[in-house]
């Protein structure tokens, strides 16, 4: 449990420092994570959209 813990902390010191040092590349990672969520979730509808026809 202290694992997930110290993880957690690193992970969160670490977006945070990338935020500081660099934002326009923070927001650029950001950007390709909503864009990669976006897809799978129309990848999904699609899907279901197949099944139900």
């Amino acid at each position: 449990m202290q694992t997930k813990k110290i993880a957690l902390y690193v992970v969160v010191v670490f977006v945070l420092y990338t935020i500081i040092t660099s934002p326009d590349r923070a927001a650029d990672m950001v950007q390709i994570g909503f864009e990669g969520i976006s897809s799978a979730a129309q990848g999904v509808g699609r899907f279901m959209t197949e099944l139900v026809n």
